[in-house]
């Protein structure tokens, strides 16, 4: 009981700052149809600003700023990157991106180093929140499970009960109309990407002092949040908190499991020995193959239901 209480917190908190991290991505997909490939590259970016930040006015000041730098450096990249390249179609813009990934990444290694930075929990946020039976929840993670769900709370009334949402989604469904009613919609384009690189920026504020801030931080993340993505539902918020925590919940689970296909045939009376056909692969243990679990889900996806979860088209 205590291994699953456990696990299930552990992996609803790692779930949820893949949605922190994937919510950006699904906002700028949906509003603009833009793939972003960079968009891990922002989230090691606000991660690395917040440490920076941080050794100057600490960690809560920068739990505000950094999102803010990092938008503000979306921003920049939609009004002379994006804007120019978008006349030439959607391969362009993923090629822009792409190129923009690893761009980032060597700045960043200019920038701060090749090694991990000291980026620690503060001291407010350093210790067990709660014990379940004997194992200590930290408060880190809490912090973090609170800090996405407020996010999530924070984007919906954003697009559903403001002017500026209404404006974003007129935009984005009728961009003539808007623009005849006197919005700027290209300015609005750009506030919707520069946002949705600052909630990647929020993640990494987050996840650079929960985890390790260094340069690879990115690669090691940026695939799990496209999973994120296309098994929600491309363009689906709903969707990707949904994928988010299924995910994050199955990975958790796993790794912390030694079951195999060797065990389960034995348990029904089918010995696996060292003479059985492919017998490295039925002694797999499950905790050893959880990194591929999340693109297995992914496949899978693709071939039973390719819109995802909660989306609304395949296409």
């Amino acid at each position: 009981m205590e291994f699953f209480v456990i696990s299930l917190l552990n992996g609803v908190s790692y779930g949820l700052l893949l949605f922190m991290l994937s919510s950006g991505l699904t906002l700028i997909f949906s509003m603009m149809g833009v793939l972003n490939f960079a968009h891990a590259a922002f989230y090691m970016v606000g991660a690395y600003v917040a440490y920076s930040i941080g050794l100057k006015i600490g960690f809560f000041p920068a739990l505000f700023v950094a999102p803010l730098v990092v938008g503000a450096l979306g921003a920049l990249v939609e009004r002379y990157g994006l804007r120019t390249v978008h006349k030439y179609g959607h391969v362009a813009e993923l090629l822009f991106t792409f190129g923009l990934a690893y761009l980032i990444e060597e700045i960043v290694k200019v920038i701060w180093g090749l090694t991990a930075v000291p980026y620690r929990v503060p001291e407010i946020l350093d210790g067990p929140l709660f014990t379940v039976y004997s194992t200590a929840f930290p408060k880190m993670r809490g912090f973090m499970m609170l800090v996405a769900l407020l996010m999530l709370l924070a984007v919906y009334l954003l697009l559903k009960r403001t002017r500026i949402g209404l404006v974003i989604q007129a935009a984005l469904t009728h961009p003539h109309m808007a623009e005849a009613l006197g919005h700027n919609v290209p300015r609005v384009f750009m506030l919707v990407f520069g946002g949705g690189t600052a909630l990647a920026g929020l993640a990494g504020v987050i996840g650079g002092v929960a985890f390790v801030t260094e340069p690879s931080m990115a690669a090691s993340l940026g695939p799990i949040i496209f999973v994120v993505a296309v098994v929600g539902g491309m363009g689906s918020l709903a969707g990707a908190f949904l994928a988010s925590l299924l995910i994050g919940i199955i990975q958790t689970f796993a790794i912390g499991l030694d079951w195999s296909l060797s065990g389960f045939l034995g348990a029904i009376g089918y010995a696996v020995t060292a003479q059985t056909p492919l017998y490295s692969l039925w002694k797999l243990q499950l905790s050893q193959v959880a990194p591929v679990l999340p693109y297995l889900l992914l496949v899978l996806m693709l071939i039973f239901r390719p819109k995802g979860l909660l989306g609304t088209r395949a296409d």
